[in-house]
């Protein structure tokens, strides 16, 4: 145990899923956290007792033990948070989005080259089993030419107004919920060259005074010329017998594939025929746990534990700083064309 990198946590609501996921994991160790909640650094110490627990964020950076520090703080905390950690010399995981002011983006990119220090994004739903499956029929080719990407993430969220206040003036939905489809298109479509966007507000937006849409549709094109769709509704009444909250649906020349979230649902064809992969019982005690779906256990294990992998390797990893601004230049330019009425270029 002593020989696995020590991570810190920082924001102990969120966080507190990686402290539990870690307890299945084979490279890492949860040794610190962070927060300004009193009840939240207690919660921690129950689920953790050998946790170090500290209001001080500078307290936590100053410990040998933290090699990793992990970000699960509000979005427009994280530039400042990752630009700490870099400089007291510390590897980052941050929560997506990466950031949701892209005018920080050069800023980190040197410190990053400054410190000699790395950053792995925290796009939970890469790290799914269906899409991780996904990936790699993608990888052997079994889907022939990519042609096509269509990806959504649908899920009403009055329970994130009343838990994160911030959430509603702060932010956008293009950076929140939206970046779990926007990073998934951009990761089988390469660099994005051009976004249109159209965008509503629901009835559940307007009850809670959003000003920005809540609900977003998306039309990309990658450099490549290929193209994707990305939709994300946030005050709808759900489905979920019906549709999963997450899919991505990739459409080659050869077949077609969909990966589901929070099923552990991964469905394909070879053009032939349908096969169904179904990891709903064998795995839902190391995703899920207490009996619950999407509380992502699973998920930020496996992106920590293949960050450590890389960062003792000296691999490359992904998605590392570099292509989480670019997947933050979409987001952004989906902004634009949501305030501007047209297509944007990147």
């Amino acid at each position: 145990m002593s020989d696995r990198l020590g991570i810190g946590v920082l924001g102990l609501h969120e966080g507190h899923t990686l402290l539990i996921g870690l307890r299945a994991s084979g490279l890492c160790r949860a040794v610190a956290g962070c927060d300004l909640s009193s009840a939240k650094r207690a919660q921690a110490l129950e689920s953790t007792p050998e946790l170090f627990v500290t209001e001080s964020y500078e307290e936590m950076l100053g410990r040998h033990d933290v090699r990793i520090v992990a970000i699960y703080t509000p979005d427009a905390h994280h530039a400042a948070h990752i630009e700490q950690a870099f400089l007291a010399g510390k590897d980052v995981i941050c929560t997506k989005p990466l950031v949701n002011d892209l005018s920080v983006a050069n800023r980190l990119k040197e410190l990053a080259v400054q410190t000699g220090r790395r950053l792995q994004v925290g796009q939970s739903t890469r790290f799914g089993e269906p899409f991780q499956r996904q990936r790699e029929h993608f990888e052997e080719g079994r889907l022939g030419e990519l042609e096509v990407v269509d990806a959504h993430y649908n899920h009403r969220m009055d329970w994130l107004y009343e838990k994160s206040p911030w959430s509603i003036s702060e932010t956008h939905w293009a950076y929140l919920g939206l970046s779990h489809p926007i990073d998934l298109v951009t990761w089988y479509l390469g660099p994005i060259r051009e976004v249109h966007a159209f965008g509503t507000i629901t009835a559940l937006g307007t009850r809670y005074r959003l000003e920005t849409p809540d609900a977003i549709t998306v039309n990309l094109m990658g450099e490549s010329g290929r193209i994707g769709r990305v939709l994300g509704n946030y005050g709808f009444h759900e489905l979920p017998k019906a549709r999963s909250l997450i899919e991505c649906q990739l459409m080659g020349s050869k077949g077609t594939s969909i990966a589901r979230y929070p099923e552990l649902r991964f469905t394909y064809t070879d053009g032939v025929k349908e096969q169904d992969e179904d990891y709903e019982h064998s795995m839902t005690g190391y995703y899920s746990r207490h009996e619950l779906k999407g509380m992502h256990y699973g998920e930020f294990c496996n992106y920590a534990d293949y960050f450590a992998s890389k960062l003792l390797s000296g691999e490359p990893n992904s998605p590392d700083l570099t292509e989480g601004l670019e997947t933050v230049a979409v987001m952004d330019a989906v902004v634009r064309s949501l305030q501007e009425g047209r297509s944007v270029s990147i």
